[in-house]
Order: C-alpha cells, then structure tokens, then sequence
C-alpha cells in the first residue's frame, strides 16, 4: 500500500533551494517515491514563521522514506536541502 511523506520547508535562502529543487527529485525517485501534489505552484495561506513552500510525496511503503532518508549517498543533497530551509518531514500512511 503506498505511504507518503509530506514535507514543508521554511525558506532560509532560495539560491540554495533553487540548487536542491534541481537534485532533490531524483533523489526521491531513487527510493521509488514521486511528487503528487504541492511543489513550486503551492500557495501557502498561513506563513507564521516566513516564506513557506511543501510537497505531498507518495513512496510504495513506509521503508521507502526511511531509506530515502538515511541513504548515505543523499547526505549532500539532504544538507542543500536543510541549508536551503528548515524542514519538517512527516510520514503519512494511507487511511481507509
């Protein structure tokens, strides 16, 4: 059953997360996973603690976003990202 990762990002510096937007799909597609919803086109109607930008990710099982995120040959592309913004991550499973 797919699982899905929801992530939103509080921009720190948009060069850097130009930089990350042109590594981090691939990275996500290696584990199996693929954006659904979100992305450059997200309009964000509360941004408490600055410019705030998300995605919806949908993976084949919950070990898939564990190992993208603990696959050591993504550390560099996880830490553009987290230079880039300050991130929460949250894993989702499927309801119903």
């Amino acid at each position: 059953m797919s699982h899905y990762a929801l992530v939103t990002m509080v921009i720190k510096d948009e060069e850097k997360l130009t930089q990350y937007l042109a590594v981090g799909g691939p990275a996500v597609a290696k584990h199996g996973g693929r954006p659904i919803a979100g992305g450059p086109a997200a309009l964000a109607l509360q941004e408490p603690h600055g410019t705030t930008r998300g995605v919806v990710l949908e993976f084949p099982a919950s070990e898939n976003v564990t190992e993208w995120l603990d696959d050591p040959e993504l550390s560099d592309v996880h830490a553009l990202r987290d230079a880039a913004a300050d991130v929460t991550i949250l894993s989702l499973p499927a309801m119903g």
